[in-house]
């Protein structure tokens, strides 16, 4: 008798024990997940202060492009760029920056000719095509533009119209990523800058990605489109920059996956 009470007062102490160690590992285990489910808003605050620091605080893009930019080539001079739907040659661009400051150059491709004088004026190293870069060439394509606001130019009438209702139509010949690239002679990419309003999946539907493998993408992703960006660049092995994924919550940033 005394031999199996022993037994059971030695099932209860290890029971007890058991029971601790469950306890102290649910609650580590808790704080681990809960600090994992804080995370993302600590790295986004950090980065985007970390990127203000390091290269603001002024910047001619619109948002925090042009400091991603910089960061991930670590201000390295004389790259080349390609620019779609540039717009104006200073204000909001992601390119500026690269040009004036770090000696780059490249292409701006922007529909709108009343563009072209500023830039062959302030824009020596670019070259400038008044052309809408769609997935076929030599068609003409119909835009809206609101206003005088330059940069709300779409070839979706119902988007143009957010930025105001006097929406004007023009047209503008097209020409697609490759055959441009193909015409000027150039065979590599550094950096590609894309924002067209939703006509983006366009622009990559006859890209040649895997030609001229840029090494930073930077594409406007309005959720409308975002999936089919998304699919595009994951079917040429190309990855989200995931540091930069909330710190510019309007684009996305690729680079080629590594072998």
């Amino acid at each position: 008798m005394r031999r199996s009470w022993n037994l059971r007062r030695f099932d209860l102490i290890e029971l007890c024990l058991v029971g601790l160690l469950a306890g102290v590992c649910g609650l580590l285990l808790g704080k681990a997940i809960g600090g994992r489910l804080r995370y993302p808003e600590y790295t986004t605050a950090v980065e985007a202060a970390r990127l203000r620091a390091a290269y603001g605080p002024n910047r001619f893009s619109e948002n925090e492009e042009e400091w991603i930019i910089r960061d991930y080539f670590k201000d390295r001079a004389g790259g080349f760029f390609v620019d779609i739907g540039a717009s104006h040659y200073q204000q909001n661009s992601n390119t500026y920056y690269l040009e004036s400051r770090l000696n780059w150059s490249g292409i701006a491709v922007d529909p709108q000719v009343i563009l072209e004088a500023d830039y062959r004026k302030y824009r020596p190293r670019t070259r400038f095509f008044p052309m809408f870069v769609s997935d076929v060439s030599n068609q003409s394509a119909k835009l809206y533009i609101a206003g005088g606001n330059l940069s709300a130019v779409s070839a979706d009438r119902s988007f143009t119209q957010l930025f105001g209702d006097q929406v004007r139509e023009f047209t503008a010949p097209t020409i697609s990523l490759t055959d441009l690239l193909d015409q000027l002679h150039v065979t590599s990419v550094d950096f590609l800058s894309i924002d067209v309003e939703l006509s983006e999946p366009k622009v990559l539907a006859s890209f040649d990605i895997d030609r001229f493998r840029p090494a930073m993408v930077c594409i406007e992703a309005h959720p409308d489109v975002r999936q089919q960006i998304l699919d595009y660049f994951a079917a040429h092995r190309y990855v989200v920059i995931g540091r930069y994924l909330r710190v510019d919550t309007q684009n996305l940033y690729f680079t080629p996956q590594k072998p």
